[in-house]
């Protein structure tokens, strides 16, 4: 192996002795206080307004908001362990903590004005869960597509914007009180009239519309959101006006390193369950495990599950090192999410028929697992990084 790629991974994948120790503080949260709620979540479709609270005592909520507001002052990294972790045990709970850090903290970290990081990074540090409102209708993979409209005004209610529009497919759209919401102020410019506002819960003409009941992830809220001339006050434009569209895109790039470790934790959990019931379920007069087929099987399902761990730890921490991240963003976002529908699917073929019903762990997972080639970026999408990269 040259010197090169040497430089490249083996500081890349080991954990330090605080990420460790914090790793494993989120496992034995993850294991004490939201597996006994799984089911109960998925079935109702919600993760409890306690669980909630419960993240924000443990600090995962304000992972990389400085110690000055109120957070942990940790880094990405740490994210991204704490998306893992708890993806481990519910894939909806991991992205709640996702969009929370990896999207709306750190947008509003890199753009944010003085102003805004002391008036909302506080309040994220402390009880106020985020999301991050960019797709629409017609606005998904065509992500700069946008029908709503910000309307510049000059009034005795002050200087501001007045946003028109929906957005659909919002994560963490019922638990949130702040929304990153992108508008076009100027359809002529194109992707160089949209900018970003910082909307809150109770600004008049925002609501938070019909909640989708999904295949998978149940307990996360997606929702679709309106604005019916909402005014939002010039202090709450983030970055420059017109310059959204930089960071959504640098933004999503970071988001899509937490989706490869929601998903390679969700992985994780499956392959968990499949050597643990292996192990107990017996035909034949011996546990299943012993059998061959099942070894390799599940030897397989951890090589995959190895080799996507090493591409979500490898993106992250080349964002950490502030070195360039694109192409390994777009590989362990695909990998991971393959990854994880395979060995979610091998999880409940081992289960046999306990595997298809849902007072078993696995079918849930295996429903969760697709939604990961999907949101954040299709895996065409990241195909097609790729090749750009790959090309020139």
């Amino acid at each position: 192996m040259s010197e090169q790629i040497l430089e490249r991974t083996q500081p890349l994948t080991l954990l330090a002795e605080d990420e460790r120790i914090f790793r494993d503080s989120v496992r034995e949260f993850a294991e004490a206080q939201v597996r006994p709620l799984v089911r109960e979540m998925d079935e109702h479709a919600k993760i409890p307004r306690a669980l909630v609270d419960k993240l924000f005592d443990l600090g995962v909520m304000a992972i990389e908001i400085p110690e000055t507001y109120g957070g942990t002052g940790a880094t990405f990294f740490h994210s991204v362990l704490a998306v893992e972790e708890l993806s481990r045990v519910d894939p909806s709970v991991g992205v709640l903590v996702d969009v929370q850090n990896t999207l709306v903290v750190n947008a509003l970290m890199r753009w944010g004005s003085d102003d805004i990081k002391r008036r909302y990074l506080t309040k994220m540090a402390a009880s106020s869960v985020g999301a991050y409102a960019l797709s629409e209708a017609g606005s998904g993979s065509d992500a700069f597509a946008l029908a709503t409209r910000g309307r510049e005004v000059r009034d005795a209610d002050g200087d501001g914007y007045v946003l028109t529009g929906r957005k659909l497919w919002i994560t963490n759209g019922n638990e949130a009180d702040v929304f990153l919401v992108f508008a076009t102020v100027n359809p002529d410019a194109g992707y160089r009239g949209i900018t970003a506002f910082v909307v809150e819960r109770g600004f008049p003409g925002f609501t938070v519309g019909r909640k989708e009941d999904k295949l998978g992830i149940r307990a996360s809220s997606t929702c679709e959101l309106i604005f019916e001339d909402c005014r939002v006050p010039e202090g709450n434009v983030l970055g420059e006006v017109g310059k959204g569209y930089k960071s959504a895109i640098e933004t999503l790039n970071e988001g899509r390193i937490g989706i490869g470790a929601q998903m390679i934790g969700l992985a994780k959990g499956a392959l968990d369950h499949a050597i643990t019931y292996t192990k107990e379920r017996k035909q034949f007069g011996k546990a299943i495990a012993e059998f061959q087929a099942v070894q390799h099987q599940l030897a397989r399902a951890a090589v995959d599950v190895e080799a996507a761990t090493l591409t979500v730890y490898n993106a992250a921490r080349l964002r950490d090192a502030g070195r360039p991240f694109l192409t390994e963003a777009a590989i362990c976002k695909i990998f991971a999410s393959e990854v994880a529908e395979r060995v979610a699917s091998l999880a409940v073929n081992l289960f046999g028929g306990n595997g298809f019903v849902k007072e078993y762990p696995v079918e849930k997972l295996y429903r969760d697992a697709k939604i990961g080639q999907i949101y954040e970026g299709t895996s065409n999408l990241q195909l097609q990084t790729i090749a750009k990269q790959l090309l020139g």
